[in-house]
């Protein structure tokens, strides 16, 4: 069940952050490897790199890659907060009193957000693929020229493979989801928890609204650099045996941004990350927290133990 209703949380979220996404993915690869000041910046900002796209590719172009992207959020936030909700139902991340365990927190949460993140990485692959395509006038990046989720899978699948064609990069989401995934449901709960013990409301969904919101900020922090390298390694082109023709590795994909455009690069996106994650945060959590409280409130009550403080 509670992997269910941690995929159907993610799906949900995921219809409305699904745009930001698409603009985060352009800022993140617009000067891929080009010093400041020395390639076309067709995206100056998240509103600008908006107005763009719906200007030169049509409104529509705002939801780029939804297909696989919701299909990512069934797999990794199934795991992901399947994972999660489980050990805490189970009582594996409190203490007698009720507190959260931060280590048994991280190590569970980052589990559990590796295993779903990496079993997601070939759906994850062409949505990169999908929302970085654009007319030639604003692209960014290297373009697949996928028509389609299915087309894409097939085409990877025949060129390279499976490890080297739909899991390529996937090592890079191994760091990006366990820094991610732990930080943004430990900010989440510890925010609540912090709130019980000092009483200021006892408002269940006032609760997950705000923790919601600290969420999305630990994460967008956290995760922004990690993300920025899994784009590049994703949307790299490749060789006929699968060989990424920019990066070589994780290592020389970090090396390379920095030499070729700077410390600050890793944070390209920085903007619309949070204001996807920040919106995603705030109603997957949500959603999972309502959702897990009308699942139990109608399962046999002898079977159910479920902390939601």
């Amino acid at each position: 069940m509670e992997f269910l209703l941690g995929g159907a949380s993610g799906m949900a979220a995921c219809l409305f952050t699904n745009p930001l996404e698409v603009l985060k993915t352009r800022l993140q690869l617009q000067g891929e490897l080009q010093a400041k000041g020395h390639h076309a910046v067709h995206y100056r900002n998240v509103f600008h790199a908006g107005y763009v796209v719906a200007k030169n590719d049509g409104l529509l172009a705002l939801q780029k890659g939804l297909v696989p992207a919701l299909w990512v959020q069934l797999v990794m936030n199934g795991a992901r907060l399947g994972v999660y909700g489980f050990a805490d139902a189970a009582g594996y991340l409190r203490d007698e009193s009720g507190d959260l365990v931060f280590t048994k927190t991280i190590l569970i949460s980052g589990a559990g957000s590796v295993l779903g993140n990496y079993a997601a990485s070939p759906l994850f692959l062409v949505k990169t693929h999908l929302q970085s395509q654009a007319v030639d006038a604003i692209a960014v990046g290297h373009q697949h020229k996928h028509n389609g989720t299915f087309q894409a899978l097939l085409n990877i699948y025949k060129a390279n493979g499976i490890k080297k064609g739909l899991f390529r990069g996937a090592v890079a989401t191994i760091p990006r989801s366990f820094v991610g995934g732990s930080s943004q449901l430990i900010c989440f709960d510890y925010t609540k928890q912090i709130i019980t013990n000092y009483g200021i409301t006892d408002n269940k969904l006032l609760k997950s609204f705000l923790g919601s919101m600290v969420g999305g900020i630990g994460i967008s922090i956290m995760m922004t650099p990690f993300d920025l390298i899994m784009t590049r390694l994703y949307n790299q082109p490749a060789d006929p045996s699968g060989k990424g023709l920019l990066y070589s590795s994780y290592f020389d994909c970090v090396g390379k941004i920095y030499k070729s455009e700077g410390l600050m690069a890793f944070y390209k996106g920085l903007g619309p990350m949070y204001l996807r994650l920040g919106p995603h945060t705030l109603l997957c959590l949500m959603f999972f927290d309502q959702f897990r409280e009308l699942a139990y409130e109608y399962a046999p009550r002898k079977t159910v133990k479920v902390q939601n403080i």
